[in-house]
């Protein structure tokens, strides 16, 4: 009974804890896993190749990925192939990273933000639009119009199976 006293007696002089979560936010640990974002090259084109590995490793089925064929005209990515629709359902995704470590390309990341507040079902599926990240300075916005044959030159992580 007094050991239970005495442990309250030396709580009440210690720093509380406790943040303003609006005004203050704690910094997440290095290995968080929090809202998904689609990568782009530096030059614009999206990482993403449409082959949907992402979607099979899910294990709560959050992801769905319809895949189209780049042409020379309109080019999304570098490969043959892009994702014409990416969505995924955050009201399923359990956040475990195994569409992470399924992606050859490394076009999904899970970041930082944990902020994800929804009104309705509709407004927690997010669409391609939604997760994809801006154009970096210096890059073309999709889809670009490309020279026939030389689409993976621009990008240093590929190489073209002509050289």
């Amino acid at each position: 009974m007094f050991q239970g006293l005495l442990t309250t007696l030396k709580s009440m002089f210690e720093k509380p804890v406790t943040i303003q979560y609006p005004e203050q936010k704690r910094p997440v640990r290095e290995r968080f896993r929090g809202r998904h974002t689609l990568k782009r090259y530096e030059n614009g084109l999206e990482k993403c190749i449409g082959c949907a590995l992402c979607a099979a490793a899910c294990p709560s089925d959050a992801i769905f990925v319809e895949a189209a064929e780049n042409t020379d005209e309109e080019r999304y990515s570098p490969g043959e192939r892009y994702a014409s629709t990416y969505e995924i359902n955050m009201l399923r995704c359990i956040f475990c990273g195994f569409c992470e470590d399924a992606c050859p390309t490394e076009a999904i990341v899970l970041g930082d933000n944990y902020e994800l507040t929804f009104t309705d079902r509709g407004s927690a599926i997010y669409t391609k639009e939604m997760l994809i990240e801006p154009v970096k300075e210096g890059g073309k916005p999709t889809p670009q119009v490309t020279p026939p044959g030389v689409f993976t030159r621009s990008v240093p992580e590929m190489k073209d199976p002509a050289d």
